[in-house]
Parts: structure tokens; sequence; C-alpha cells
């Protein structure tokens, strides 16, 4: 890996670069240096289709003169912005500084429309016209890729709508979502619970929480092992919100429903990450989405104009 960040790429990329622009001026300056044929008419003496006769006649001053200029433009170029290897340019500009720069000008540019809402709760937000339209477009731009357009989720992706929380559904929980993101890991459980046997058991336990089906005498034999699931999800299987472990009673299903994708769980356990979105979005932002995340399952009553 050393042979692609060493200095000799540098030198290279910058040999190419000056020498295509040295190479071009020079064949400029032979080809203006070319004479006109001494005989009569002109021409090569290469004709084609009977008639059509191959001149040697030189290019036009105006256009050599077009040739020198672009040649000269890209020499002032590489001087002012990088392209010769890893020389910066006298403006050290870098493509990261210009996107840091128009992020700020847009924010400030945003940043009237936004203090509308600062002090509005998200019920206000929520029967607020402009305020849904703006957290409908911040949803659909960096939401719904996971959560789907409609908020509804998929398998491993959270469904919004729902008012089933694993990490809680006020306003704050969802805001603080969204800035820190949020990252769930069931560790394997299996040698916690026991054989293959008791993993099966288990997972019919976990199923009757919520009367789904399942084998009954199976279930009563995991209802002891699952203790060494209670300490998260609660001896009910209830969840625990402060730690982002599921309710597994209300048949609500992130990962998949039925014996077979339980006992993945158990034997395979899950690592799942929402990333932060501080560094993307502004706080004016975030609090605006929040609200209308919020807003999926609180829904509004009035909305005004």
């Amino acid at each position: 890996m050393s042979d692609f960040t060493s200095s000799f790429w540098s030198y290279f990329i910058s040999f190419i670069v000056i020498g295509g622009i040295v190479g071009c001026l020079t064949l400029l300056f032979m080809t203006s240096k070319v004479k006109q044929m001494s005989d009569t008419d002109n021409t090569t003496g290469h004709v084609f289709d009977e008639d059509i006769v191959e001149m040697n006649n030189p290019m036009p001053r105006w256009w050599m003169w077009l040739f020198v200029i672009t040649c000269v433009f890209g020499i002032a170029y590489l001087i002012i912005y990088p392209g010769l290897g890893t020389y910066k340019g006298v403006k050290n500009w870098t493509s990261i500084n210009e996107y840091h720069e128009e992020v700020e000008a847009s924010k400030k540019q945003l940043a009237p429309i936004y203090a509308r809402f600062a002090n509005m709760t998200p019920e206000e937000m929520n029967n607020d016209v402009k305020a849904t339209a703006i957290g409908e477009r911040l949803f659909m731009n960096n939401c719904s890729l996971c959560h789907g357009s409609d908020a509804h989720g998929s398998k491993g992706f959270p469904n919004l709508t729902d008012n089933d929380w694993i990490h809680g559904g006020s306003p704050e929980k969802i805001k603080e979502t969204i800035t820190h993101g949020r990252h769930g890991m069931m560790p394997p459980m299996a040698a916690a619970v026991g054989g293959p046997e008791d993993v099966k058991n288990v997972a019919n336990y976990v199923l009757s929480l919520s009367n789904s089906p399942h084998d009954i005498n199976r279930a009563n034999l995991g209802k002891e092992k699952f203790a060494a699931c209670a300490a998260c999800h609660g001896a009910e299987g209830k969840g625990n919100q402060a730690i982002g472990a599921p309710n597994l009673s209300d048949n609500i299903w992130l990962h998949g429903f039925g014996e077979a994708a339980i006992i993945e769980r158990i034997n395979h356990g899950k690592d799942n990450q929402m990333p932060a979105q501080e560094g993307r979005l502004t706080p004016e932002q975030i609090h605006v989405l929040a609200a209308y995340v919020w807003g999926f399952s609180n829904k509004p009553s009035n909305p005004v104009q």
C-alpha cells in the first residue's frame, strides 16, 4: 500500500501534466514554422474519390492562438488550483471546503424559515401545514431509505407509525434518537439458555407472550429458561426502553416472526445501528423532523394553513 502513497506518484502526475502542456506548445510552434509547398497547386498529392484533393495549407493564425490561450489558461489554473500532484495551489482550494461553505450559506438562507418553528410544540407543528411540508421533505431525504416513504419500515427497520417504540416515543426521545443515533445489540444467548432444545423451548415461550401460534408444552418448558433473557426484556417480556430492549409481548416483530426467526435471534444475536444525524442536519431541522416523526403515531386534528 505504501507504493500508492509515496511521493513518486505526485512527481509522476506532475510530469505528465506539465509534459502534456509543453508538448502541445512545442507542436504548435513547429506547425507555425511549416512553410507552404513550392509547387503551384499546394497539394500533398493525395486524391480521394477522383476529385477530392488534400491541401497542405497551414492552420489559420486565430485558430493557433486559441490553442495557445488554452495552454496559458491551463498553466494559470494549475498555479491557482490543485492539479500537480500534492501541490495545493495558491488558493488552497479543496472540494471539502467548498462543500462546507455551501452548507453554511444554505443554513444562513434557511435560518429565518426554521426560526418560525423554534418555539412551536410538536402538536402545533403537526397542525401547521408549512412545518408538516418541511418535515415530510426532511423525512423523505434522510429517513425514508430505511423506514420507507410511508414510515412503515421493513424487516430490521422499525415501523414509526404503530406507537411501539424501542427507546421511547416522546418528542424528546425521538429528537435524541435522530440526533445521536442508536446502537442496539443483542448478544447470542444460546449458551446462556442451554442446548438446542432449550433454545426452541424459549422461542415458543416468547411466542406465547403475545399469544402467537406456539407449542404449549415447549412454552411451559421454556418459561424457566427465559430468566436468561429477563434481565433485558423483563420478567414478563415487556422490554425496557431505557436500554432499548424490545417488548416481546405486543406481537410486533422487528426481525421476523415465528419460531425459526426467534431461534435465529437467540443463537446469533443481532447488531443494529441507526446513524446519528447531528452532523447532517441542523438542530432546527431535527426539531421539525422529530415533530413530524412523532406525528405518525399522534395524528393532528385540524391542520392550519
